[in-house]
């Protein structure tokens, strides 16, 4: 990307056209300006802003990362890089290995969600008895983190809080 391209501030389009054409709500092109992530664009003599080429491609560059996750300080970082080409490419990989492995625990997370959502789900009969195990085991905040759904005819034990067991 030559970063000429990216300071062209020529006005040539009006925010709803910007809007349309990055798919970036009006509200939120607002926004990226008030945060710096976009610099102001001119204004028409009625006051309408007017954005040029590099606010679309940049525009398009924050839309593209927030898909893929990237906070607003990542993208900050990256549109950094991207403006100051005498930086090392390893400078822009470093905050995307950084991000992939915020969104490797999220996975693993909501793998293990998952598990245990399955596990309560196929512990509850759906019966007409009025213990359900699928319930009893949202009040028990052990037994999801650890995966364990104690089945409706098991006697269940109260474990002592965390709290009361660091009293002891």
């Amino acid at each position: 990307m030559d970063k000429q391209i990216l300071q062209d501030t020529a006005p040539r389009l009006a925010i709803g056209a910007l809007s349309r054409r990055t798919g970036v709500n009006i509200e939120t092109v607002r926004y990226y300006e008030r945060i710096g992530l976009l610099p102001l664009p001119a204004r028409s003599e009625g006051g309408h802003r007017l954005y040029g080429r590099g606010h679309l491609m940049r525009l398009n560059f924050v839309r593209r990362a927030r898909d893929l996750g990237f906070t607003l300080d990542e993208i900050r970082a990256l549109l950094e890089l991207a403006e100051k080409r005498d930086r090392p490419c390893a400078e822009a990989r470093d905050v995307a290995a950084s991000h992939l492995s915020d969104v490797s625990a999220k996975i693993a997370g909501l793998r293990t969600m998952e598990r245990v959502l399955e596990d309560m789900v196929a512990r509850c009969t759906g019966g007409t008895a009025p213990d359900c195990p699928l319930i009893e085991a949202l009040f028990e905040p052990n037994d999801v983190v650890d995966g364990r759904i104690p089945r409706q005819d098991q006697p269940r034990s109260k474990p002592a809080s965390k709290l009361s067991r660091s009293r002891r």
